[in-house]
């Protein structure tokens, strides 16, 4: 029988002086990758709201465009949506001479694009399924008061159903904060790219890589206990008792 075996003793330390050393790079990144997550968000969370209430009313002439753009951007990866918009639209001479061109040479701008349609495609079905749920009782209810449809929809229809979206939609900030890791592909200095950076300065294999990971753990945990102190105060309500 041959015993094989492996010698660590030549193993190389964790260099965390280095890390530290570079810990304005990871603040930076951090700071970067909070506030294009967080506009993102925003922005397709003003997209997906009349939206999904386009949809989940089944307007005639709106719901197919609709239908179309949200299976475009949930049908295809992240990525090829964000190369195709920041490799893809200057190939075109007429976007080129455009107004959008200063802000679309910017791989800033052409991520913060790119995430924002994609949270928005996410979320604008997170809303029709909580629109399209809401008790017909409610409806009747506020009709009964005298309210106008509007009304109804401004103040029973839509904050009713963000209460019952709130766990979906905290998952889908969670998908987005993970899915903006791949801006440092397009030169953005975010988390994953101060990771990439500090690795390739000082040859190293995985201390960038390790640091990066911790920092979205980290966020990633405060989102999460985030919404779930949202979902406690507005769906305590619907806990057991």
């Amino acid at each position: 029988m041959i015993w094989l075996s492996v010698d660590t003793s030549g193993a190389l330390p964790m260099r965390v002086d280095l890390v530290w050393e570079n810990i304005d790079l990871f603040v930076e990144g951090v700071w970067l990758t909070v506030q294009l997550t967080g506009l993102a968000l925003i922005i397709g969370f003003c997209i997906a709201l009349p939206f999904g209430i386009a949809r989940a009313r089944n307007v005639r002439y709106l719901s197919p465009a609709i239908r179309t753009y949200v299976y475009a951007f949930r049908g295809t990866p992240l990525l090829i949506q964000l190369f195709l918009i920041y490799y893809g639209l200057g190939q075109f001479e007429a976007v080129r001479d455009s107004i959008f061109w200063a802000y679309l040479r910017s791989p800033w701008w052409c991520a913060l694009l790119a995430f924002s349609l994609n949270s928005g495609a996410y979320a604008t079905e997170i809303i029709r399924g909580a629109v399209a749920t809401t008790p017909k009782g409610q409806i009747e209810a506020a009709m009964a008061l005298g309210l106008r449809k509007w009304q109804v929809y401004a103040l029973v229809v839509i904050p009713s159903a963000l209460r019952r979206a709130l766990p979906q939609y905290g998952n889908e900030v969670v998908f987005m904060l993970h899915g903006s890791s791949i801006a440092s592909i397009i030169t953005i200095q975010d988390i994953l790219g101060a990771g990439r950076t500090l690795n390739a300065r000082y040859y190293l294999a995985y201390e960038g890589f390790l640091t990066a990971a911790i920092l979205y753990m980290a966020i990633t945990l405060a989102c999460v206990l985030a919404f779930r102190g949202l979902e406690r105060h507005y769906l305590r309500h619907l806990a057991p008792r």
